[in-house]
């Protein structure tokens, strides 16, 4: 196994929007920079600008990339992001440490174990653990990914919500054959779902859209979501235009607006190893039950 590459850490003084690098590059010892790959350059001296956010931080990271990133003393938030940097995406590497999973662990039921993996995800502290991509096809083929949030899941399936005029929305309508995936980089594992849409009921749709905020059930209403605009002033014109017209009511919920329901046939589980050499556990429907298998990595 190769040996971890380092990442540089340098100490910088904030002076209204520029810093400049005081001091030379130092190793860290700590795990999570010993797996962030790549050589970076010797940055001592030179003078860095950026839009700045919160002067309290006078510390920054600088990782393999095409920014320098700073984040303040309230983890993780990004203050800039500027600076070009060469790098080699080949060079980009992270090895993998956590304990691997094992056919013996696993509910036979692959429902049971996305809410195991859930939980954890949860008890870690992810921010938007339930952010998840969703691949739809076009007619000519052409797969599209975006985005989206799980909003609820049992055996009947996993759900979204949407306009249906949208892209995601007109694939569907024509092809409702979708993909999700959820990445825990935390947890260093991955959930791949794929499956059948199906809209959800109008009561469902409208008891989860009245439980949102009342800024978001009026922007369902202004965005006809994926259509091209001239300008922003639209929909600000159209928000206000609505506000003035839902006051003091409940807000319906839009015809073209509700939920999706992704029947899984097929539930992949996959969990980051030493050398690539990964655990893959893929679940394959067979009338009520389902069937296991490892994969290859």
């Amino acid at each position: 196994m190769a040996t971890p590459a380092r990442c540089l850490r340098y100490d910088s003084r904030v002076i209204f929007g520029k810093g400049k690098v005081t001091r030379h590059a130092q190793h860290v010892r700590s795990e999570m920079d010993r797996r962030i790959a790549g050589n970076m350059p010797d940055l001592s001296g030179r003078e860095l600008s950026w839009r700045l956010q919160d002067e309290r931080s006078t510390h920054f990271l600088v990782v393999p990339g095409s920014a320098i990133s700073a984040f303040s003393r309230t983890l993780g938030r990004l203050i800039f992001a500027a600076v070009n940097l060469p790098f080699d995406l080949i060079a980009l590497r992270e090895e993998y440490f956590t304990k691997g999973l094992r056919r013996i662990d696993l509910d036979p039921d692959p429902i049971k174990e996305f809410g195991i993996w859930f939980t954890a995800a949860v008890e870690v502290g992810i921010s938007e653990m339930n952010a998840m991509a969703l691949a739809t096809v076009a007619e000519n083929g052409q797969p599209t990914t975006r985005m989206v949030l799980l909003k609820g899941y049992d055996h009947d399936g996993f759900v979204f919500y949407t306009n249906y005029l949208s892209e995601k929305g007109r694939h569907l309508e024509k092809n409702p054959r979708a993909g999700l995936v959820i990445h825990w980089k935390e947890l260093e594992r991955q959930i791949r779902i794929d499956g059948i849409t199906e809209k959800v009921s109008r009561d469902e749709s409208a008891r989860y859209f009245h439980s949102r905020p009342l800024g978001s059930q009026l922007g369902a209403w202004v965005s006809h979501q994926s259509d091209v605009i001239d300008a922003r002033r639209i929909l600000e014109a159209r928000l206000s235009e609505l506000e003035e017209r839902f006051a003091g009511q409940e807000i319906p919920c839009p015809p073209f607006w509700g939920g999706y329901r992704v029947k899984p046939e097929r539930i992949e589980f996959w969990q980051g190893r030493p050398n690539r050499l990964h655990d893959r556990f893929r679940y394959t429907r067979q009338g009520e039950s389902w069937r296991i298998e490892r994969l290859a990595p």
